[in-house]
């Protein structure tokens, strides 16, 4: 795999994250669709990419959950939120949750949560798509170097579980065993369960024999948590100005301070926890080309900046559904989503048509 031409995993989380702010922030189904359109584009860009070619293909189709969750999103909210003028019918009875009518307003608002969760599914399955494993593994901060542990393992055990099912499986087939109801299922599941418990226990030892995490605290701990924790408490309290006491400005700068002190925090805690790689993947142009793209498309749905109609972002079908507002520098902000895919069909376009006698099918 040409991973050297591939987009680094820190590149693809800050897109993901430039998602997330954006469909955290508003409602607006102009917003909401440009969007999902955009994450569209840049998931089939991913499906055609030379450099990511022998990544495993995606475990759910975004289209079967988005139609999955837009419809239940949209039964709930319609069936248990009475609130708005345009009443389609009425539920008749005194069913808890249930009676009432139910309005165009509660429909329209459950499925815009319904596509805004499809959105945020596809945006992660594009990031799972478009990075290895242990690509996500390093994402981890050092700091946290236990939790990468733990998570690597549990990735092993899952491949290692299904060979294991397999063979039980087969094993219980040569003696005559059946499928024929739920009690079938307790000698493919009690081996495999006390397999499992034998394999964790075996790890278990064996780590704590090497003295896995268990190095005494450090004289610097005290000073680590004390930072930790003031930047938990400045996040807190610039969310509470901007959210609840609408002080938007100082909120904001309470807010940064709480991110920068906590960023800063597992840095110095993770330099405690050094570690060594065959080759350090650097970001290339291609990722600050991305990395800027999403940066300046959050910056501009948080950041109130002068001649910018944010009213558009807090666009509500209550109490009565009207047409979206629509804000054109808004608009365009979101184009900066698209940036993945815009460099993805310039590496296919350098690429050419690939050779179907060397390319192997995803399985």
């Amino acid at each position: 795999m040409a991973i050297d031409r591939a987009l680094h995993a820190v590149t693809w989380a800050c897109w993901v994250a430039a998602v997330l702010v954006v469909l955290s922030i508003t409602r607006n189904p102009i917003y909401v669709g440009l969007t999902l359109l955009w994450i569209g584009l840049v998931w089939l860009a991913v499906g055609h990419a030379p450099s990511l070619r022998d990544l495993p293909a995606a475990p759910l189709s975004p289209l079967r959950f988005g139609l999955f969750v837009v419809v239940m999103s949209t039964l709930f909210n319609g069936l248990t939120v009475h609130a708005g003028r345009t009443v389609l019918f009425v539920i008749p009875g005194r069913v808890p949750l249930f009676s009432g009518p139910v309005t165009l307003e509660a429909v329209v608002y459950g499925a815009l949560n319904g596509l805004v969760l499809t959105a945020m599914f596809a945006a992660f399955l594009a990031l799972y798509q478009a990075t290895p494993t242990y690509a996500l593994i390093r994402l981890i901060p050092r700091a946290f170097y236990p939790v990468g542990v733990v998570v690597s393992i549990a990735l092993t055990f899952v491949p290692t579980t299904l060979q294991e099912f397999r063979q039980i499986r087969e094993a219980q087939a040569v003696r005559g065993h059946r499928m024929r109801g739920l009690r079938s299922w307790l000698p493919l599941f009690l081996p495999l369960l006390i397999g499992g418990m034998e394999r964790a226990l075996q790890l278990a030892e064996a780590m704590m024999a090497r003295g896995f995490a268990g190095a005494p605290a450090a004289d610097d701990d005290t000073r680590l948590r004390a930072g930790m924790l003031a930047g938990l408490v400045l996040v807190a309290t610039g969310l509470l100005l901007r959210l609840v006491w609408q002080i938007r400005l100082t909120g904001g700068a309470l807010l940064l301070l709480g991110v920068v002190l906590m960023a800063l925090t597992l840095r110095q805690a993770g330099r405690r926890h050094p570690h060594t790689v065959y080759r350090r993947r650097p970001l290339h142009g291609r990722d600050w080309l991305v990395i800027g793209a999403a940066a300046v498309t959050a910056g501009i749905f948080v950041v109130p900046l002068p001649g910018v109609d944010r009213a558009s972002l807090y666009y509500l079908p209550y109490p009565q559904v009207t047409l979206p507002p629509l804000s054109l520098a808004l608009g365009a902000a979101t184009w900066g989503l698209l940036m993945p895919a815009a460099v993805l069909a310039w590496q296919i376009a350098l690429a050419g048509p690939p050779d179907k006698s060397t390319v192997q099918p995803r399985p």
